[in-house]
């Protein structure tokens, strides 16, 4: 995880296109520039980027569903409960679960869980639209096949 670059997901576990589902996981870093505020001599992730993550999440689940066809933009958070505070080092499982795609629009229900323990929820909304450029297209078909998703479900 690199937080100051907003790359929140270290690995694509499980990509299930039946149950429409995608599971996720990261480490949050030792050090980043981000606990220098957040806070001094008490680092702590930021609840915005906890909501990241699980757009993230759903953001590749949205892109496997759909078969990278478009891209989506996060819209609406709805329902969005942080539950407890995450440290450095801390192990994060995430998981989102497809609840609506269509009319350029796609909703899911993300969380995030750390050692069976749940961190945060919410159901996410996001705007799909047309590639800008094909390039943009391909960085975030490699991307997906870096971080583990399998072949299959990446169209060439």
């Amino acid at each position: 995880m690199q937080l100051e670059y907003f790359q929140m997901i270290d690995k694509i576990n499980s990509y299930d296109p039946v149950e429409r589902k995608l599971a996720a996981s990261s480490k949050v870093p030792q050090e980043s520039p981000i606990f220098e505020g957040h806070f001094p001599g008490h680092p702590l992730m930021p609840g915005v980027l906890l909501i990241e993550t699980m757009a993230q999440t759903s953001g590749y689940l949205v892109l496997a569903t759909t078969g990278f066809e478009q891209m989506p933009f996060l819209a609406g958070v709805k329902e969005g409960k942080l539950r407890t505070f995450v440290a450095p080092e801390t192990p994060l499982e995430m998981e989102a679960v497809m609840v609506h795609d269509g009319s350029g629009f796609a909703i899911t229900k993300a969380s995030i869980k750390s050692e069976g323990k749940k961190i945060c929820d919410a159901q996410l909304t996001f705007k799909t639209l047309p590639w800008q450029t094909e390039d943009f297209s391909a960085m975030m078909k490699k991307q997906a096949l870096e971080m583990g998703m399998k072949a299959e479900f990446v169209p060439s």
